[in-house]
């Protein structure tokens, strides 16, 4: 009788945080600029791997309207668009962390691993990485050893 109290405890916790609205407001910002994309390609694998969470042009699936599932998405896009956000490209100056983004992809930390199984298109292929990141060096630059950027080309600055 207790696994059935336990579920049972389980259903009415879930049914009762679906009344926190945190998580639920869908709306994307407007796109205010975008980078100059060194190639269709580099733009193409970007919007497969990163674009939700780094753009203003999120795309959010059923689960991101289910407590605790919202929450968590709410949380990535959150801290996605304030390190690195594609769609307000030029309109802030150093806050935009671009230079970085080959080397996360490189290091494999984007796209995180939680994020692939719920998204199987963003798994990009080991020559797709690597045209990834050749890309985003091209377009944003390269972070270089503490923390300097001598290479403006297509950083939008």
């Amino acid at each position: 009788m207790k696994p059935v109290k336990l579920l049972a405890g389980a259903v009415l916790l879930l049914a009762a945080i679906q009344i926190i609205p945190y998580g639920r407001d869908h709306k994307n910002p407007p796109v205010t600029g975008e980078p100059k994309w060194d190639s269709p390609r580099t733009s193409e694998l970007f919007g497969r791997a990163c674009k939700n969470c780094h753009s203003n042009e999120t795309v959010w699936p059923w689960y991101s309207s289910v407590a605790p599932a919202s929450w968590l998405a709410q949380v990535d896009v959150s801290f996605g668009r304030k390190a690195f956000n594609v769609s307000e490209w030029g309109r802030t100056t150093g806050e935009n962390e671009g230079d970085k983004a080959a080397a996360a992809v490189r290091k494999g930390k984007m796209p995180p691993f939680f994020y692939l199984p719920a998204h199987p298109e963003a798994k990009l292929s080991d020559a797709e990485k690597t045209e990834l990141v050749k890309g985003l060096a091209a377009t944003f630059g390269e972070d270089k050893p503490g923390g300097t950027n001598d290479d403006e080309k297509g950083s939008g600055k």
